[in-house]
């Protein structure tokens, strides 16, 4: 069982290094490859520096394609399931265990690692606009995601195939909407993510209002009219 954990990396210098370090010294059993998504600080350099598995973009993709860069290197490397996994320290590689064997349980397309299976949503704006995703996705699938926007999730092969080969496939809240209408049985298993430690997260305040609008809209207007696909 091949697994790859995929580390999208953008302006991380300040923390890839522990996070990196933690995966080689305590998850042998892992195999991963960091994304550095065009960085302009030396997070490239300091991968480099420290011998890690590295894909470095010349330029910065975002997180769709940065993703499906390692999506298509998983994919060329015939691996089994993919992780998606932050370079900021904020998750933690000890739940992957308990998402392989809820995936192998319940024969899941992807699992989410969850913030809020067994925990209350703190009150603020930004878990206002993921409460309103959820309620999003409730109405248009049928299906309850408790934290849909969680960048922590599991995808088996078939999953790497499409993320890999497909346009419009990208790592977020819109597509998972999406590929439940094909069919795709997703999951969620109750975890607990780190606060940021260091650095700067993409997405401030004004971003993240953005961010939600643009999942919305897409849920509704975008991913209701497209065509299904059907999962092979």
């Amino acid at each position: 069982m091949k697994i790859l954990i995929i580390i999208p990396a953008y302006n991380e210098e300040q923390n890839i290094e522990k996070v990196i370090n933690n995966l080689i010294q305590n998850y042998i059993q892992y195999d991963y490859i960091i994304i550095n998504d065009g960085s302009k600080d030396r997070t490239g350099q300091l991968c480099r520096k420290n011998g890690y598995n590295l894909l470095d973009l010349p330029i910065n993709l975002g997180l769709s394609g940065g993703m499906q860069a390692g999506f298509k290197y998983a994919y060329e490397q015939e691996y089994d399931y993919v992780i998606q996994f932050d370079g900021d320290g904020q998750h933690q590689p000890q739940y992957i265990k308990q998402m392989l064997k809820e995936m192998e349980k319940k024969h899941a397309d992807i699992v989410i690692g969850s913030r809020f299976i067994n925990e209350k949503k703190p009150k603020n704006l930004r878990m206002l606009g993921s409460n309103l995703i959820s309620l999003i996705i409730k109405i248009t699938t049928g299906k309850k995601i408790a934290d849909p926007t969680s960048g922590m999730r599991l995808f088996n092969k078939k999953m790497i195939q499409k993320f890999a080969c497909m346009m419009n496939y990208g790592p977020e809240p819109d597509t998972i909407s999406y590929l439940l209408k094909c069919g795709a049985k997703v999951e969620e298993v109750q975890v607990e993510m780190k606060e940021r430690e260091a650095g700067e997260s993409y997405l401030n305040l004004k971003r993240s209002i953005q961010y939600m609008l643009h999942m919305c809209m897409s849920i509704i207007f975008i991913q209701c009219f497209r065509d299904k696909e059907e999962l092979i």
